[in-house]
C-alpha cells in the first residue's frame, strides 16, 4: 500500500517566496509581505495561524477568523512544547500537514522559528508573515510607526 501526497499548486507569489527561501537555504517555506498574506486569505488560498500569546491577541488586537496555536505562552513566553500537534489539530480541516498556512507574529521573528520547527515537523508548506502584526520596534522603542499587519491598514480586531 502506497500513501500518495496530493501535490499543492501555490499562487506564484508563494512560489516566488519559496524559491528564494530555498535559495537562501532557509528550512521553511518563505516569507510573505503582510498585504500578500490577506490577499491569499480573502482569495482561499492559504489559512492565516497567529502564534502570538492569547495575552497578546486579546490585548493587542488580531486578524478576524485567523487561527491561534500560540508558539510561546503567558507573559514570560514559554516555548509551547505542543507546537506542532496543535498546529496540526487546528490545520486538519485545511488539509494537515499539507495545508498552505501563513504563520503570524507580532514582529515576524517567533513566527520565523515556529515556521523552521513546522518544517522540521513535516509541513510542506509554512511561510512567515514578514514585519509581523505590529512591526519591528523604532529608535523611541514603539511599533507599528513604519511595518507591520496594522501599519499597512489591513483588518483586525481587538477584545
Amino acid at each position: 500500500m502506497s500513501l500518495e501526497v496530493e501535490e499543492v499548486a501555490l499562487p506564484e507569489v508563494l512560489q516566488t517566496a519559496h524559491a528564494e527561501a530555498e535559495a537562501q537555504g532557509w528550512s521553511y517555506s518563505g516569507g510573505v509581505s503582510p498585504q500578500a498574506a490577506w490577499a491569499l486569505v480573502e482569495a482561499g488560498q492559504a489559512v492565516l495561524v497567529d502564534v502570538r500569546s492569547g495575552e497578546e491577541r486579546k490585548f493587542v488586537g488580531h486578524v478576524p477568523q485567523s487561527l491561534h496555536v500560540p508558539w510561546a505562552t503567558g507573559t514570560a513566553l514559554t516555548r509551547n512544547p505542543r507546537f506542532e500537534r496543535e498546529l496540526e489539530a487546528r490545520l486538519a480541516k485545511e488539509g494537515g500537514k499539507q495545508a498552505v498556512a501563513l504563520l503570524l507574529c507580532r514582529s515576524g521573528k517567533r513566527s520565523k522559528l515556529a515556521a523552521e520547527a513546522a518544517a522540521r515537523a513535516g509541513f510542506a508548506h509554512v511561510f512567515n508573515v514578514l514585519e509581523g502584526f505590529e512591526g519591528e520596534i523604532d529608535a523611541q522603542q514603539h511599533r507599528g510607526g513604519a511595518d507591520g499587519w496594522r501599519f499597512r491598514g489591513l483588518p483586525w480586531v481587538q477584545d
